[in-house]
C-alpha cells in the first residue's frame, strides 16, 4: 500500500532566483551566501549542475570551472516566501505531513490513492502542474511515492530533475537493488564503513540482513527501524528535539578584531535568545567559539541555572570573553559563534524562589522587546552590547531549519509588522 507522497525540489534557491529573475533563465547561476570569491556556493542551477559543479563549490573555483556563471546573492526573504507559496499550493492537492526542509515535504496519501499506484501517479502529475501554473514553470520537483516516508524519498532521488518515481510493495527489493548504499537516508560515509566491515558491500546484501543483525551495526534500535523502513514498514521515527540553538558568522575583513567579533557575539546571541523564547525552551549552558585567521581556536563554555533572560546570557558571555588566553586576544578573530544548549521545556521549567520577581520583571522586559523587533523589524530593540554590528549575521537558511522572518528579518509580506494595522476611517490619511 502506498502511504507517503516526497516532494523534493530541484535546485530550490538556483530555480526560484530563475523564477525570480527571468534574466538569469537558461543560464548556469550559483547562489553564494555573500558576494565573495572565497565562499562557497549554497545552491546551483540545474545548468550549473550539468557542467559539473556542485553545492559548496567555492566561487572563485566556479568561476574557473564555468567562465560563464552568474553569482547571486542569497536572499532568504524570497525563498521562505516561494516555500510558504508551494506548501499552500501542494496542500490543496493532498495534506502535507511534515515539513522536512525548505525545498523537501512529506505529504499522506487518502485511501482513494492509497491501493492505487496509477492514481496516486496522476496525483503527482497534478501537483506538478498544479505548481507550475501557480508558482511558475521553472520552480520543479521531483516526486517520490512509497509505503513509507522512507521509501517515497528514496525514490524522490532516482530521477532527478523533475523526476517522478513510484516504489510500491511488489516493487521491494527489485527496484532497489542498482543503488548505493549511500542512496538510502541514514547511510553517510561512517554508517557505510560500518556496513562494509561487517561484510554489507551492497544493496542486495543489505535486503539479505536481519533486523537484529542491522541493529548491531547500528548499535542501537535505529538499525532495526531502519530495517523495518526499507522493507516498507511503519516503524515510527524518533521525534525530532530541540537540542542546541546557536549562530555562527564569518567577520568581513575589516571587521577581524576583538571589538567588532565581541559586538557580533552579542548580536547572535541576542538572535539565539530571541528563538529560544519563541521556541518556549530555556537553556542551562552557554558555549561561545572563535576561528582566528591563522586557523587557531578557542571556546569556552559556562553551565547556569535554567533561563531566557537575555541579560543573564549577556553577562556569562562577557565573563567567558574576559577569560580568554591572553595569547588569543592578540589573534585576528575570522569567525565566531554562539550556541544555547542544555535545553528544557518551558513546562518543565521551574523558577528559582530567590530570584522569581527579577525573572518575572525580566520576563515581560523581554517579551516587550521581542514584540517590537516582530511588529517593526529586527534591531528595532537592541541591547548596547550588539552595538555596531547590527547589520552583522543576517538571516540565512540552512536546509533542515527554516527561520522565521518575524523573528530575524522584517517580514514583508505582512508589510513590516507581526500584525497588520487596521486604520480606522479617521486616520485613513495619516501617513503611517
Amino acid at each position: 500500500m502506498l502511504r507517503n507522497l516526497a516532494i523534493d525540489f530541484d535546485s530550490f534557491f538556483a530555480s526560484v532566483e530563475q523564477q525570480d529573475r527571468p534574466e538569469l533563465r537558461g543560464q548556469p547561476v550559483g547562489v553564494a551566501p555573500i558576494l565573495a570569491e572565497s565562499t562557497g556556493l549554497i545552491a546551483v542551477s540545474g545548468e550549473a549542475k550539468k557542467l559539473g559543479l556542485k553545492r559548496n563549490t567555492r566561487v572563485a573555483e566556479a568561476r574557473q570551472l564555468c567562465p560563464g556563471i552568474v553569482i547571486v546573492e542569497s536572499r532568504p526573504e524570497v525563498y521562505i516566501d516561494y516555500h510558504r507559496r508551494l506548501k499552500a499550493i501542494i496542500e490543496s492537492c493532498v495534506p502535507v505531513k511534515k515539513i522536512q526542509s525548505i525545498d523537501e515535504l512529506e505529504c499522506e496519501l487518502t485511501a482513494d490513492f492509497a491501493a492505487d499506484p496509477a492514481r496516486a501517479r496522476q496525483l503527482a502529475l497534478a501537483i506538478k502542474a498544479k505548481i507550475a501554473r501557480d508558482a511558475g514553470d521553472h520552480v520543479r520537483c521531483s516526486i517520490g511515492i512509497g509505503p513509507n516516508w522512507f521509501l517515497a524519498k528514496v525514490a524522490s532521488d532516482m530521477e532527478k530533475p523533475n523526476g517522478l518515481v513510484v516504489i510500491d510493495d511488489a516493487d521491494i527489493p527489485g527496484k532497489l537493488l542498482h543503488l548505493k548504499l549511500t542512496d538510502f537516508c541514514g547511510i553517510g560515509e561512517a554508517m557505510e564503513q560500518r556496513l562494509r566491515a561487517a561484510g554489507i558491500d551492497t544493496v542486495a546484501q543489505l535486503y539479505r540482513t536481519t533486523a537484529a543483525q542491522l541493529r548491531a551495526v547500528w548499535g542501537s534500535v535505529e538499525g532495526a527501524r531502519f530495517h523495518a523502513w526499507m522493507n516498507g514498514g511503519l516503524q515510527e521515527r524518533a521525534p525530532t528535539e530541540h537540542n542546541t540553538i546557536g549562530h555562527g558568522h564569518v567577520l568581513p575583513p575589516a571587521g577581524r578584531n576583538s571589538e567588532t567579533a565581541l559586538a557580533v557575539l552579542h548580536r547572535l546571541l541576542q538572535k539565539a535568545a530571541m528563538r529560544l523564547r519563541h521556541t518556549g525552551h530555556y537553556a542551562g549552558r552557554l558555549s561561545v567559539s572563535v576561528r582566528y585567521t591563522d586557523d587557531t581556536r578557542w571556546g569556552d563554555d559556562r553551565h547556569f541555572n535554567e533561563t531566557q533572560d537575555t541579560l543573564h546570557f549577556t553577562h556569562v558571555l562577557n565573563a567567558l570573553w574576559a577569560a580568554r588566553p591572553r595569547a588569543h586576544q592578540r589573534h585576528a578573530p575570522l569567525q565566531v559563534g554562539i550556541v544555547l544548549s542544555d535545553l528544557l521545556e518551558g513546562t518543565a521549567h521551574t523558577g528559582d524562589l530567590f530570584t522569581a520577581e527579577t525573572e518575572n520583571t525580566r520576563t515581560r522586559l523581554h517579551s516587550a522587546v521581542d514584540t517590537l523587533n516582530k511588529t517593526f523589524g529586527k534591531n528595532s530593540v537592541y541591547f548596547g552590547g550588539a552595538h555596531g554590528a547590527t547589520d552583522y549575521a543576517p538571516m540565512r537558511i540552512a536546509f533542515t531549519r527554516i527561520p522565521d522572518p518575524e523573528l530575524e528579518e522584517i517580514d514583508r509580506s505582512l508589510n513590516r509588522r507581526l500584525r497588520p494595522i487596521t486604520v480606522s476611517p479617521l486616520d485613513a490619511s495619516v501617513d503611517e
